[in-house]
């Protein structure tokens, strides 16, 4: 039977250029058993949304969407794509890591820079924060993910001056989560910051332990790119399909309504209209018709 290929088939050489230090077929495997969780999960979460009402899907659809921006990643990874060579600023002697130009996968970074936000969407809503603190702690997570592609790709000491730029990112976001969203949810319900907290203190704590895997990997070129793999392979593993299996058990009871998410379905007898078709605008009922003129009467919202 034939084996793993892909590194036959696309190789080491981007740009006219060779990258010594890059991943075996060992590390391409592994990146192929990565792809296939993250591809289970999909179908898992996906799945699992068709057995609520479509009102209660967007915390399935969101993680779902997660590993599914995953599984493309890790599916370029393990095909030897999505990757350029970058001169290492530290040379090593040992001959794992031995060479000039190690493999960066930038294809990483843009899974992490659509995949991050999304995980924080899922955290932050479920503690039903409000969404001008949900999107500046987006803004500050795409700065952490950005410094940390643009240091991978300098191979000078003036990496760690990204480097430096998001840990601070990072720091900002581990204090939302560890303390103002995690007053709100406890204020929120029993049920929503037991969720909460199981998930938000999940996520800080392997957010935390990437910084780590950069050090050793792009930062500082000390461990080899199939141990790179194994390493980042394990946190994304646990940070997705792990963290979305926790996020929607611990979503089984609880209604979106109650985090300040009202979904209206589109066929919803909703207070909102009157009747499916002509109806007035929003917050309005049709009065009647007088004198060819529809009157509108002002009803109240219930939200």
């Amino acid at each position: 039977m034939p084996g793993n290929n892909a590194l036959n088939v696309n190789t080491d050489a981007v740009n006219n250029a060779n990258a010594e230090i890059k991943i075996t077929v060992r590390g391409s495997d592994w990146y192929w058993a990565v792809t296939a969780i993250m591809m289970v999960a999909t179908i898992a979460f996906a799945g699992m949304a068709y057995t609520k009402p479509r009102q209660h899907r967007l915390f399935h659809y969101i993680t779902a969407a997660i590993t599914m921006v995953a599984s493309i990643a890790y599916f370029s990874m393990a095909s030897g794509l999505g990757w350029t060579g970058i001169a290492v600023q530290y040379q090593r002697s040992d001959p794992r890591v031995a060479g000039v130009y190690r493999e960066i996968f930038y294809v990483r970074y843009i899974d992490w820079v659509i995949t991050t936000p999304l995980l924080l969407m899922d955290l932050l809503l479920t503690a039903g924060m409000p969404w001008p603190t949900i999107m500046y702690t987006i803004l500050i997570d795409e700065i952490m993910i950005v410094t940390g592609l643009a240091g991978a790709l300098v191979r000078t000491s003036y990496k760690w001056g990204y480097f430096v730029f998001g840990c601070v990112a990072l720091a900002f976001i581990v204090y939302v989560l560890a303390w103002e969203a995690r007053k709100h949810a406890n204020a929120m319900g029993r049920d929503i910051g037991r969720t909460f907290l199981i998930c938000g203190s999940w996520t800080a704590f392997l957010w935390c332990l990437y910084p780590i895997a950069w050090g050793v990997s792009e930062g500082g070129n000390v461990i080899a790119p199939d141990s790179e793999a194994v390493f980042y392979g394990i946190l994304d593993v646990m940070a997705k399909p792990v963290f979305g299996a926790l996020l929607i058990w611990g979503h089984r009871n609880i209604d979106p309504a109650a985090l300040g998410l009202h979904i209206h379905d589109y066929d919803e007898k909703d207070a909102q209209f009157n009747g499916k078709h002509g109806a007035g605008p929003v917050g309005m009922n049709n009065g009647g018709v007088v004198n060819n003129e529809t009157t509108a009467t002002p009803v109240t919202q219930t939200v």
